[in-house]
């Protein structure tokens, strides 16, 4: 990983899934993320860093999306 590590509620862009996700909780090396409508977390294997402007946008989106459905993460 970069020098960069995160803290748990954080969002980050992971590189393995070229996805944002939030963090969720941190064993180890590891850190196990989840996305923004709720679902299976999972463990990132890329290099994370912290989400941009526009991809936290774009995650405030799809959870107003998610809430909006009834689904709560």
């Amino acid at each position: 990983m970069s020098g960069y590590t995160p803290d748990i509620g954080d969002l980050v862009w992971d590189e393995g899934t070229l996805t944002v996700g939030q963090v969720v909780d941190h064993i180890g090396p590891y850190f196990q993320l989840k996305s923004p409508g709720g679902g299976r977390e999972w463990d990132a294997h890329g290099i994370l860093r912290p989400a941009t402007q526009a991809e936290r946008l774009s995650y405030g989106v799809a959870l107003a999306n998610s809430r909006s459905r009834g689904k709560t993460p």
